[in-house]
């Protein structure tokens, strides 16, 4: 009761701000919004805490409450002024995902990973888009157009389908303290989603040309997409040598630097059109793999994210765009589930291989759900791609995004729970159900999976 007392008291002085700095000025504003958002977000995941849900879906949840779309006591153009900082901690997440991936242990577990990332990419781009096709002449958004019209509607919709979120996993994982190879196995699942789906909509655009009607695709956004995808990475990994070589030198303050590196990503990020979170993914990557410093980086990254997730859950919250779920929720909610079912076969299909452990077989769909920046990077390429009806495209795609968004984390959580690999308590059996029967001591330190294993620590 002291949280909820706390949080309203904090409502009750923003909206007395909010009406009396109406007409000042943006930056004193955006400022004040800040402070009133992380005030409010700690108390949020501290009761999100208590009621044995994930934090961040707390910073997410006290983001949505105060944002335009409901209380509104934080505006949108005080939100865009503070985007740059949400690109900040996107990019420091990031930064800690790619330096969780090592070469040594991908080349280990390269089979399993390879299945699995075929399952989750596969089954939901093919079911949603034959479903979403063979329903599309009732479909809202495509219920005027020519048949072929409507197939270039349904390959978008499965290729955002196959999307995930490699943020959200490293949050998850930082928060539970899950270190094991279930976790390990579904974030790099994600990452290969999300470069396999970058590489799906480039192609999916060049096919679509010659389906669709005369000017109702702009084929040059494919080679924007694809220039995003590839710019990313190459000025990500340039990134990284250049950290690695300063920490080189000697640098005590790594946590301070790879902060100021995130604002740097950010701002580099906006200049050249590119998307943070892959610049920060690939940096940390080769930070892990090829710099001297990588484990000092790791090592350092694990206090430097938690700011970071309370700044780039809370905005990204504030941020939700949830309107049309009036309007269009029975298609929300079908897509979701042929989502949701789809992932779900697709990595029982991938359990079938050996190489794949059966714990991540049964439970690792429920560490794929959520959706997050790139997914919605992609929505706003296909908004471009398609300027007859790529605004309602985008506005459906942004409510499903923001429903896997709010959903995901607890998903997650309870796929780590049933893994024996969620901290704070929650696992049972310390990672031995993720090694797929490889005995505990085995599974504390990491090391050494067994037959059916996917991940080994180098």
């Amino acid at each position: 009761m002291r949280w909820v007392t706390s949080l309203g008291a904090l409502a009750l002085v923003m909206a007395l701000l909010h009406r009396v700095t109406a007409g000042g000025p943006l930056e004193a504003r955006a400022t004040l919004a800040l402070g009133f958002l992380l005030l409010a977000a700690l108390v949020g995941g501290e009761v999100a805490r208590r009621v044995r849900v994930p934090r961040i879906l707390g910073y997410l949840l006290i983001g949505f409450g105060a944002g335009p779309a409901w209380l509104r006591l934080v505006r949108a153009d005080e939100l865009q002024a503070l985007q740059f900082l949400a690109d900040a901690g996107l990019a420091l997440i990031a930064l800690a995902a790619g330096a969780e991936l090592t070469l040594a242990a991908l080349r280990a577990g390269r089979t399993a990973l390879l299945r699995l990332t075929t399952g989750a990419v596969a089954f939901p781009f093919v079911v949603v888009t034959l479903v979403a096709w063979s329903v599309s002449p009732w479909l809202p958004i495509a219920t005027h157009q020519s048949w072929h019209d409507r197939l270039a509607v349904a390959l978008v919709l499965g290729t955002l389908a196959a999307a995930a979120s490699p943020v959200v996993t490293t949050a998850m994982m930082g928060e539970l303290d899950a270190r094991g190879p279930f976790a390990r196995s579904l974030l790099g699942v994600t990452v290969a989603q999300d470069l396999a789906v970058g590489v799906l909509f480039t192609l999916v655009l060049l096919v679509s040309k010659p389906l669709v009607s005369p000017g109702a695709v702009k084929l040059g956004v494919a080679g924007v997409a694809g220039l995003e995808l590839v710019g990313s990475l190459t000025v990500g990994i340039v990134v990284g040598y250049l950290l690695g070589q300063y920490l080189h030198l000697g640098q005590r303050r790594t946590a301070l630097l790879l902060v100021a590196a995130a604002l740097l990503t950010s701002e580099i990020a906006r200049a050249l059109h590119l998307e943070p979170g892959l610049i920060a993914l690939a940096a940390g990557f080769y930070l892990a793999n090829f710099s001297r410093e990588g484990e000092r980086v790791r090592s350092q990254l694990k206090h430097a994210s938690v700011p970071a997730y309370l700044v780039f859950f809370t905005l990204t919250g504030a941020a939700l765009q949830l309107g049309a779920l009036a309007q269009l929720w029975p298609w929300v909610l079908l897509l979701i589930g042929l989502r949701i079912v789809s992932l779900r076969y697709g990595l029982l299909w991938a359990g079938r291989h050996p190489d794949v452990t059966p714990v991540l077989a049964r439970e690792g769909w429920l560490g794929l759900i959520s959706q997050a920046g790139w997914a919605l990077a992609l929505a706003q390429l296909a908004r471009r791609a398609f300027p007859e009806w790529g605004v309602s495209l985008e506005t459906l795609v942004v409510a499903m995004i923001g429903v896997h968004e709010v959903a995901g984390p607890i998903c997650f959580r309870q796929a780590l729970v049933r893994a024996g690999e969620a901290g704070e308590g929650e696992g049972t059996h310390g990672g031995e159900a993720a090694l797929g029967g490889v005995g505990g001591a085995g599974a504390a330190s990491g090391t050494g999976v067994g037959p059916g294993g996917v991940w080994q620590q180098p």
